[in-house]
């Protein structure tokens, strides 16, 4: 996993080297057919990609965005107008049987279909009209790092597609910014003894990063066996902050933008309680105070810190659970393909 995490730079401008072409004839088809909704359909981590592309798509190009529930289609079999729809599978592996149903069935239905896996000869190649490749190469751990951050460079390039203002000169920079977080990797080492007898926990993020903090939960379960549980900053002040007593561990996604004030009342009511806080930002956010700030050092535009704001958190997850006396690449009762119906 640690070997994965640290291949990220690399792997993100692979991609976005080799699929920008693609994105490019994509782009000139749409300029044809515009599509009046997206639907994502994903599991597991490439859902939480999804939750990112959500809010990526309906931010920088105005079109609705749904997330699929696969079980509509595959236990209730409705039948779902996906008439003018752009449908996007997600995958790692592109095996995930309700996932492909989902795409097959929109297809049938005149829906427009796109793929994002990083095997190329998977079963949703087959079905998706369009395929981008998430270039990460093999990833051989359990837990899914390289091919997260993939997929949302993916999602940059299909909303670039779809006509969102993103400048490719921007998305090049992505690579870069991941490589400044792996500099934290010492501190992050050591920050790790600190939790080792942690065994529940509560991560925040909003808007580009609310995805960041279900994937930093679900890489503290599968890797860590920490009940972790994760919010939306608002909707954790709506019920779920009542969890908080003195040294609860919170971990917090903070970067500057318009998501910041939000989240720094939350820090501060976070403070007032006598949590355990960690804050992930940079270096563009100066007035964080929390328990321990990690910041990336670098400046970095909200839009462009998801990926580089995962980096240290995922690294956390590695290193916590080998403080634990756990193999973060063999989590009990995983396997890296799951297929559901």
């Amino acid at each position: 996993m640690l070997e994965e995490i640290r291949h990220q730079p690399e792997a993100l401008e692979r991609t976005l080297r080799a699929e920008l072409p693609h994105a490019e004839k994509f782009k000139a088809a749409l300029a044809k057919s515009r599509p009046r909704l997206i639907v994502l359909v994903a599991r597991g981590t490439s859902d939480n990609a999804a939750q990112f592309g959500r809010y990526l798509l309906e931010i920088t190009t105005g079109i609705p965005v749904s997330l699929c529930a696969p079980s509509v289609h595959t236990l209730y079999r409705a039948k779902v107008d996906l008439s003018d729809a752009l449908v996007v599978a997600i995958s790692q592996s592109g095996e995930s049987t309700d996932t492909n149903v989902v795409l097959q069935d929109a297809r049938e239905r005149g829906a427009m279909t796109v793929g994002i896996t990083n095997e190329p000869k998977s079963s949703l190649t087959k079905l998706a009209e369009w395929v981008f490749l998430v270039r990460a190469g093999k990833e051989r751990s359990v837990a899914a790092t390289k091919t997260y951050t993939g997929q949302i460079m993916m999602l940059y390039l299909l909303a670039y597609a779809l006509g969102a203002d993103l400048k490719i000169d921007d998305l090049r920079r992505i690579p870069g910014y991941a490589a400044d977080a792996l500099k934290l990797e010492e501190e992050i080492t050591n920050l790790a003894g600190r939790y080792r007898f942690m065994d529940h926990a509560a991560v925040v993020g909003r808007g580009l990063n609310y995805s960041n903090a279900f994937e930093f939960a679900l890489k503290l379960m599968e890797t860590c066996y920490v009940v972790a549980e994760r919010f939306s900053s608002a909707d954790f002040l709506h019920g779920p902050i009542a969890l908080v007593e003195a040294n609860f561990p919170m971990f917090v996604f903070a970067p500057s933008g318009v998501t910041w004030p939000g989240m720094k009342d939350t820090i501060a009511k976070l403070q007032l309680l006598r949590a355990e806080t960690v804050v992930i930002t940079d270096e563009a956010n100066k007035s964080v105070t929390a328990s321990r700030v990690v910041r990336i050092p670098a400046k970095l535009p909200e839009i462009l810190t998801p990926i580089p704001y995962i980096v240290p958190a995922q690294l956390l997850a590695a290193c916590l659970a080998s403080e634990k006396g756990l193999d973060p690449d063999k989590p009990r009762t995983l396997n890296k393909i799951t297929r559901t119906m």
